[in-house]
């Protein structure tokens, strides 16, 4: 620790309060948080000031800054910054790296206790450096948001251009149109079984108690929490690798860039496309789009047909669907898009160079925040 830093309890930085029961809160456009975000939005404030949320029960590394009227339940405790000792930003990444989970005193469920909080110790530097620090780690989480914001226009954006060309047909308004399984459609068009028209792939796992099935592996291996964690439509990148004797001893099968991923069992019908050849375990149906049908026709047929995908699912114990099923749904194959295709790619290669750039800033930020927070890195190093 740098000799100007102090430490400190937690509880001289800040006053830890318990949040609420919000069913009496009617509805409104105030954020009401429990452990995992924002439930719903209700008509009351707990608090209206800078402020930090800590896990009280459940994903006890959840933690969130507020600057922001909101409501907190009774989950999740609420805070009071002392801004004498702390500025707030700042604190918020100073608590980032601590490992909360690694505290829980729950039996049955991780839990935190204000007791044990209190006595957390924490090192700060003066409420100059403070801001400092807080504003050049702010910078990155704005840029990644910004990109985030961005990539949702455009998502919507390429969504309003398959719904003009595949739903009301609006550039083929003026010519004749026929009579197909899916309704009236431009005529030279026809409606396909999916399966007829493009590859489709399950996947596997090999063995996970033979070492040289993993160990060193650099072959991309989806599982759906890899989904779930990105919660992207480009996708750089999984925890898991599998080697090369991996492959062959599984059912796992290689499938190359820009194929559509879709998760078919548990919960069905995350998506992402990969950037880089890879494979998956056994819970994907891997689309591989070729010129008949393109990814971006595909992904926004997937998002259109959810429920009816979601229908056709068997299972008590959770929900999936065959390869089978989901092959025999039907799609229209179309002609004489070659402008819909352009100006999706155009899109598409926004939001893939947006997500690349926040993967690299996140990348960035993880590597700089416990450096700056601790005082292994000062300022004036940072800048140099």
């Amino acid at each position: 620790m740098p000799n100007n830093w102090k430490t400190y309890n937690l509880s001289d930085a800040l006053e830890i309060k318990y949040g609420k029961d919000h069913k009496k809160v009617q509805d409104g456009t105030i954020p009401i948080y429990g452990t995992g975000g924002i439930m719903r939005y209700g008509n009351q404030a707990l608090y209206d000031k800078e402020t930090i949320l800590i896990p009280r029960k459940g994903s006890l590394n959840n933690i969130f800054y507020l600057n922001e009227p909101f409501w907190s339940v009774d989950t999740i405790f609420w805070s009071k910054i002392n801004e004498e000792v702390a500025f707030p930003k700042y604190l918020f990444y100073n608590l980032k790296v601590l490992d909360f989970a690694s505290m829980d005193v729950g039996s049955a469920i991780p839990s935190l206790t204000t007791e044990l909080l209190k006595k957390i110790e924490i090192e700060l530097p003066s409420l100059q450096e403070q801001q400092s620090i807080a504003s050049i780690l702010s910078a990155i989480d704005d840029k990644i948001e910004n990109n985030l914001a961005i990539n949702k226009t455009l998502e919507e954006m390429a969504m309003a251009l398959y719904k003009h060309w595949f739903v009301d047909f609006g550039p083929f308004q003026d010519g004749e149109f026929i009579e197909s399984e899916l309704g009236l459609i431009p005529k030279g068009w026809e409606v396909k079984k999916i399966g007829e028209v493009i590859e489709t792939l399950g996947g596997g796992t090999p063995s996970t108690t033979t070492k040289e099935y993993w160990e060193d592996g650099d072959i991309l291996w989806y599982s759906p929490t890899d989904l779930t964690r990105e919660n992207s439509l480009y996708s750089f990148e999984t925890a898991k690798k599998i080697t090369s004797l991996g492959l062959q001893k599984s059912s796992a099968k290689i499938f190359p860039a820009n194929s559509l991923l879709m998760s078919s069992r548990a919960t069905v019908g995350l998506l992402t496309i990969n950037t880089i050849e890879a494979c998956t375990n056994q819970g994907f149906i891997t689309m591989l789009p070729n010129d008949k049908l393109s990814v971006y026709q595909i992904y926004f047929w997937v998002k259109q047909n959810m429920e009816l995908i979601i229908s056709k699912c068997n299972g008590s114990t959770f929900k999936e669907i065959s390869k089978s099923n989901f092959r025999d749904l039907d799609i229209i194959v179309a002609s004489d898009i070659e402008k819909y295709i352009e100006e999706s790619k155009d899109i598409f290669e926004q939001i893939k160079n947006n997500t690349s750039e926040n993967q690299s800033l996140t990348q960035l930020r993880d590597t700089l925040l416990p450096k700056l927070i601790s005082g292994t890195v000062r300022l004036k190093e940072f800048r140099e």
